[in-house]
């Protein structure tokens, strides 16, 4: 019998996982980023989007590509080659910041600061916040809990309704520009380092988190369509993931360039929440404001049940004394919390955590890649990780609010984070893993590996 690992794909089936990773990685919230980072970077859009592409596109595709390869079950089997206690603590803090902490609270927020805030007077924006918030999660609860099929089919609906009106907001907006991308002015740390702020802009994306989190429903869908070998499965995965990630990348490279463009009407704004609401009325008046805020608030809460959900359930699987729907309301509970300090509070709150915990994980995403070089051996993993840990906790120190940094230990840390190369640049953590993870793989290579090899022949 012909192995099913030789089974061909159809064009039909791989634009459904295409479509599958592309609904994954692609939620309203990616709309307000790379508009905004249009109008910080001006005329240096382009480095900036390249930069940009490099933490939203790339590395969310390695990060499914991380889940097949190693047969991992979640996120916690990512983290398991350092041992079960780092893998416990790595699974709570992705899914904390992908999930209560600042990715599910920014379903609702960006639904109110995009589609109502403009529509409400300032002065009753708090209260309404908080009452359409309570709403928001309170349905979003109420359908994850009998974890109905619901939201996925309207998702499958609205989803596609949503794009639609994206282009032809895109077609409006080039066909009658409100400026030229390549003359409005960039903002000053976008006039020489374009690219890398759009590397470091691309973490609050959230995406290269959400795929170690989500990469096994790519994984699962795959093998349920007959591959079954690690590699058969990367390999099917990596086909399908550069069309529907190439999808992503084309979406944000037109946001960046209309974001770009909106300098010739608008000012830089405080967020691309603003910036994407002035730009809807700039177009199409109140009446389009008010049916995107429908639209995009529909599109939010299909992202919202799927994140709360997947909070519940491996948290239940890791600490099965609270139940499933306990962690759910948790998980509800606690963003609707965090969601009602607002949007413009949640992007600064995120930054010195996403400064942590976005090394780390590129760091494990590129171990996992490439385990089989070094057969995952731990040794690899713990050196490159230890090198990796001290500057990325000196890089959260340094985004931290004045209140730590000026303090006399910030002060302290960011000197000795002075020293490091790449410091200014947002990156000290580079350099050190590169070196740790040559260490590590240098004692494998001529130490460690002959020990192993000895002890498999041992075994036989």
């Amino acid at each position: 019998m012909k192995d099913l690992t030789e089974k061909k794909l159809t064009v039909k089936d791989y634009l459904l996982v295409a479509s599958m990773l592309f609904a994954l990685f692609f939620g309203a919230g990616n709309l307000i980023f790379p508009l905004h980072l249009g109008q910080l970077s001006g005329q240096h859009w382009l480095p900036a989007a390249l930069g940009f592409l490099v933490t939203g596109v790339l590395l969310p595709l390695m990060s499914v590509l991380a889940i097949a390869l190693t047969k991992s079950r979640g996120v916690y089997d990512i983290g398991l080659p350092l041992g079960p206690s780092f893998a416990l603590v790595f699974m709570v803090l992705i899914h904390a910041t992908i999930g209560p902490l600042f990715g599910t609270p920014r379903t609702a927020t960006v639904s109110f600061a995009v589609g109502f805030a403009p529509l409400i007077p300032a002065k009753f924006q708090t209260p309404a916040l908080l009452i359409f918030s309570a709403i928001f999660f309170t349905i979003a609860f109420l359908i994850s809990y009998t974890e109905s099929k619901i939201v996925s089919n309207l998702g499958k609906l609205l989803n596609p309704i949503f794009l639609a009106l994206l282009f032809l907001f895109f077609t409006v907006a080039f066909l009658h520009p409100l400026g030229n991308p390549m003359k409005v002015a960039a903002t000053s740390a976008y006039n020489n380092g374009a690219f890398i702020n759009g590397f470091l802009e691309g973490y609050n994306t959230l995406d290269a988190l959400a795929g170690l989190a989500f990469g096994v429903t790519v994984v699962t869908a795959v093998k349920s369509m007959g591959y079954k070998k690690p590699a058969s499965v990367a390999k099917v995965t990596a086909k399908a993931g550069l069309v529907g990630m190439s999808a992503v990348a084309v979406i944000y490279l037109l946001l960046i360039v209309t974001g770009a463009m909106s300098l010739g009407e608008f000012k830089v704004s405080a967020d691309g929440g603003v910036a994407f609401s002035q730009l809807v009325n700039a177009y199409a008046g109140v009446i389009g404001q008010a049916f995107l805020a429908v639209l995009i608030t529909l599109t939010c809460l299909t992202t919202a049940v799927g994140l709360v959900a997947a909070f519940a359930q491996d948290f239940h699987k890791h600490f099965p004394k609270v139940s499933y729907h306990q962690w759910l309301f948790l998980s509800s509970f606690a963003s609707f919390l965090t969601a009602n300090v607002g949007l413009a509070q949640i992007i600064s709150w995120s930054t010195p955590i996403l400064m942590f915990l976005y090394p780390l994980a590129m760091v494990l995403i590129f171990l996992s890649v490439f385990s089989s070089f070094f057969k995952k051996n731990s040794f690899v993993y713990l050196t490159t990780i230890v090198m990796t840990f001290i500057p990325a906790f000196l890089d959260m120190v340094a985004a931290a609010p004045s209140l730590v940094t000026q303090s006399a230990m910030g002060k302290s840390l960011l000197t000795l984070r002075s020293y490091l190369p790449l410091a200014d640049l947002g990156l000290s953590w580079l350099i050190p893993a590169i070196l740790g993870f040559s260490f590590g793989l240098l004692v494998y290579r001529y130490h460690l590996a002959g020990k192993q090899k000895v002890i498999v022949e041992a075994e036989d």
